[in-house]
């Protein structure tokens, strides 16, 4: 080798000694030998790569001497009481001759410190309890092994973890024992063993155990299931040793005062389901609380109460109800006045809502058997306007006459407008025409009034027309006229007690005829309604001009006629007479 080649060129020897790998337990004193014989260079002895000093002054590392006969070429490296620090890769150096010894690896060992139990020396648990035992030994190099030992035999299933220290070198071992309350008795004695390397007989602890006798409790309900309203009894027995020296019961966290002793009698509602009721018993060495819930039937109550919403056109609406029962209740959500089942879950989802989902809805939970509860919710949808009014209203000629146009939007209209002709009017006074809007619950009533009817009025098509930022609605409405009932009997030439007779047999056979006459025109207004109400859908806003109700009033006035050829004949002369007085004003004759 190279350093072969240049110590026999020097003339000097090679080494005859060189440190070896050691193994040493902390504390110890260890001797590293380096020996060079014929050489009287400078030796250097280097510690994981870094001089230790020049020669044999180490004055740097106290612990750290150099021995052996210098003229004898011996250079040993002593170390007292070996720590940690030490645990390393030492080499001897001959300087002037360039050689270096071998690496030699010096690790050292570290004990664990004495193993501690948690909670030792005495370990008190209540009979009926597992053990579980924690011994820890810490500092160790390599981790500690821990054993637990009891009469003498090793316990096995004991879990076992490891800890690196921040220095990277020393462990901490943490052993957790668990024993079931079957397998330990009071007064035994359990041992916990950790050892390494550095200790092979390892160190040991011990802790007794102190098994503590508190009362044992059992908890009895009767009648069980029973329904809301009805009595229970409650019954608490208890075997301790020591004897019992207090009963103390209590419902839902709170003490019951007025019972003390092993039994407590009361007549439940629906918070004994969800209150546990606990009896708490106690001897010279502490107490045990148990406690039960009632199986008691109840019907729904509401646990989260549902929210009106309002929604855009087209958007979803989440209703939440929650309510609670027992035994397990349905939930079933319905829109008000439709039997259609929309949901037997606590959340109803509408998704894209129209405006014909408007309106109220109902969650309605049932316990069987038991009882049944509801509650009512309003979907309000914003959308275009809707206008619903008479299509056809009256007036006298010559008076002030009035039309009205019933507008339901959410949101409220932004703009309302009448037209007729060629004249627009939103609000305020012109001319003969007067626009008010008023405010109510239900929606917004718009009134065109104009005064002084003339015959023109009657044969102008109005459009009332609504906005808002969904969009708008319109309604045609035509204006028809009244008529005045005239009587016009010559009483001057007929006795007052004819007068009497004939005013009351003519105002009887009024009375009739004009029933009949309401009837037929119900009917004929509700049939045209109907068809109006059909027709509403996709209306576009235009003024219309066509005049469809001529053919209307000539069948209607023909079906009168009919009518009254067959009513005619019960009449007296002077009931027509007095008939065909109020006929122009009904006109129809």
């Amino acid at each position: 080798s190279i350093q072969r080649f240049r110590a026999v060129k020097a003339g000097v020897s090679m080494f005859s000694q060189q440190p070896q790998d050691l193994v040493v337990v902390a504390g110890q004193p260890v001797t590293l030998p380096c020996t060079i014989p014929g050489y009287h260079g400078v030796v250097l002895w280097i510690k994981d790569g870094l001089a230790l000093g020049v020669g044999r002054d180490l004055s740097g590392y106290p612990r750290y001497t150099v021995i052996g006969d210098h003229g004898s070429g011996e250079h040993h490296l002593r170390i007292q009481r070996v720590e940690l620090m030490d645990d390393a890769v030492f080499e001897c150096q001959a300087v002037q001759a360039a050689m270096r010894s071998r690496p030699a690896r010096l690790t050292v060992l570290v004990p664990p410190e004495d193993p501690v139990i948690s909670g030792g020396p005495v370990v008190s648990l209540r009979a009926g309890d597992p053990l579980n035992l924690t011994c820890h030994a810490d500092n160790a190099k390599p981790a500690a092994s821990i054993i637990w030992i009891r009469n003498g035999e090793v316990l096995n299933g004991a879990m076992y973890s490891k800890t690196l220290l921040r220095d990277g070198r020393r462990e901490s071992t943490v052993s957790t024992l668990y024993l079931s309350p079957s397998n330990i008795e009071t007064g035994q004695q359990i041992i916990c063993k950790a050892s390494n390397k550095a200790v092979p007989n390892g160190k040991e602890t011990s802790v007794t155990i102190d098994i503590q006798h508190l009362p044992l409790v059992n908890l009895s309900v009767e009648p069980q299931p029973v329904l809301e309203g009805h009595p229970v009894k409650f019954h608490c027995s208890a075997k301790a040793n020591p004897p019992v020296t207090l009963y103390r019961w209590a419902k839902g966290g709170s003490i019951i005062k007025e019972v003390s002793g092993d039994t407590y009698e009361v007549i439940v509602d629906h918070s004994f389901f969800i209150e546990p009721v606990s009896c708490e018993v106690t001897n010279p060495l502490g107490s045990t609380n148990i406690s039960r819930n009632v199986d008691v039937y109840f019907g729904p109550r509401m646990a989260a109460e549902p929210q009106s919403l309002q929604v855009d056109l087209g958007s979803d609406a989440v209703f939440n109800c929650a309510w609670t029962g027992n035994p397990s209740l349905t939930i079933v959500w319905m829109k008000r006045g439709s039997g259609v089942v929309l949901s037997n879950e606590n959340l109803l989802t509408l998704k894209s809502v129209r405006q014909e989902d408007a309106g109220k809805y109902v969650c309605r939970a049932v316990v069987p058997r038991v009882g049944a509860g509801e509650k009512e919710v309003s979907l309000t949808v914003n959308g275009p306007p809707t206008i619903s009014s008479t299509q056809t209203q009256q007036a006298l000629h010559g008076e002030k006459g009035q039309i009205k146009c019933f507008i339901r939007s959410t949101p409220p209209p932004d703009r309302i407008a009448w037209s007729w002709k060629e004249t627009v009017l939103e609000s305020g006074t012109s001319g003969r025409y007067t626009v008010e809007t008023v405010n109510t619950e239900e929606g917004v009533i718009s009134t065109l009034t104009m005064s002084n009817i003339v015959p023109a009025d009657f044969q102008t098509i109005y459009n009332c027309t609504a906005w808002n930022s969904f969009g708008s609605d319109t309604e045609i409405i035509r204006l028809k006229e009244q008529g005045h009932v005239f009587l016009s009997l010559c009483a001057e030439s007929l006795p007052v007690a004819v007068i009497i007779g004939i005013a009351v047999g003519a105002f009887v056979a009024l009375i009739v005829l004009m029933g009949t006459i309401g009837a037929f025109c119900c009917t004929r207004s509700q049939r045209n309604l109907k068809g109006v109400v059909s027709a509403k859908n996709d209306i576009r806003v235009e003024i219309v001009h066509k005049d469809h109700n001529a053919a209307r009033e000539n069948e209607e006035h023909t079906s009168m006629k009919q009518l009254m050829v067959k009513l005619f004949p019960l009449l007296s002369s002077t009931s027509v007479l007095v008939f065909m007085q109020f006929a122009p004003g009904l006109g129809y004759l």
